[in-house]
């Protein structure tokens, strides 16, 4: 089972994405949600580093439910929401 205990988010430039973590007990599970995505999500937002940050603050759950369903599909270290 994943969870989400550490609410920290990051903005990775070269990725364009908003990076967050997961553990399924001590493993660490990197998810990746894309710009294009969040700016789906909040369509009326801008497009730079803090209006990204921003859209993932406001669709959190939304976003880790999403991850939650992703990793049912097999356990990897890393995943990208689109």
């Amino acid at each position: 089972m994943i969870n989400f205990p550490n609410p920290s988010r990051s903005y990775d430039a070269s990725r364009h994405c908003v990076c967050f973590w997961g553990y399924d007990d001590a493993r660490e599970i990197a998810f990746l949600v894309e710009d294009a995505m969040l700016t789906k999500l909040n369509p009326d937002q801008g497009s730079d580093e803090p209006a990204l940050l921003a859209a993932f603050d406001r669709n959190r759950d939304r976003i880790q439910e999403l991850a939650r369903n992703l990793y049912k599909s097999g356990p990897r270290n890393r995943y990208t929401i689109s």
